[in-house]
């Protein structure tokens, strides 16, 4: 292990989650899903429906796709409505039109409250480029560049793969590997080289099964458990615990 960063010798390139490991954000993701799912189980099943958990949130929804959220929630519940179209209306009972109210929901607090990053993830992200490693954000939102401009972080970062990108490589989401795998292959460097900073357990699954040669849990929510259970090598309350400058 390197006493500066916390990472294997062998380390030269770390892949970071943006919502709940660089910015204050996957609360934000987290209420949003909340009243979107809310309101359709409610106009579904009546006064009587059963409310979106935190549980259903973090085994079904964090770090997903937008469109795999909506889809892989509502599967739990044996719930299975059309996909729709990509351009759907929030209020269209699709699973394009459902993920649509959602990403509207967030915009607006967004746009309402800003966004707030980790200051201890953007020291480690400096130290971590001092040191000569490359970066990457790897993130399933399609708003990944305004949420890094609107904190001054994008320039932290010499490559981006988000939902935009994922959409446009037709890359599928995580718990797949592939969004990661596609950062580490931009930057010339071998998954067994990357490490993986990540808070939802889809992103460990998919530090996992993509092989990457280090996994980085992130705990915002008291999951430390479930995070290395599914497959991180060491889990932080905060970036500044891996060391640095952090």
């Amino acid at each position: 292990m390197t006493t500066q960063l916390g990472l294997p010798d062998s380390i030269r390139a770390c892949l970071f989650d943006l919502d709940g490991v660089v910015t204050k954000t996957a609360v934000v993701h987290a209420a949003a899903w909340k009243e979107t799912f809310d309101a359709f189980l409610r106009e579904r099943d009546g006064a009587d429906f059963r409310p979106f958990t935190d549980s259903d949130y973090e085994e079904y929804v964090d770090g997903r796709p937008r469109a795999d959220g909506v889809r892989t929630f509502l599967a739990s519940r044996g719930i299975e409505i059309p996909e729709g179209d990509p351009d759907d209306p929030p209020d269209a009972r699709t699973v394009n039109g459902v993920g649509n109210r959602k990403n509207e929901l967030v915009l607006e607090k967004i746009r309402t409250d800003g966004v707030e990053p980790y200051e201890g993830t953007l020291r480690y992200i400096d130290a971590v480029r001092a040191a000569g490693l490359a970066t990457a954000i790897v993130s399933s939102s399609a708003n990944t560049r305004d949420v890094l401009r609107s904190i001054d972080a994008e320039r932290l970062f010499d490559v981006r793969v988000d939902g935009v990108v994922a959409r446009e490589r037709g890359l599928p989401g995580k718990p797949r590997p592939d969004t990661f795998l596609a950062a580490a292959r931009d930057l010339g460097v071998e998954p067994s080289r990357a490490a993986v900073f990540e808070d939802a357990l889809a992103g460990m699954d998919a530090g996992r099964s993509g092989h990457f040669g280090y996994v980085v849990g992130v705990d915002r929510v008291g999951q430390t458990d479930a995070l290395y259970a599914h497959g991180a090598d060491r889990v932080v309350k905060d970036l500044a615990e891996l060391g640095g400058d952090a």
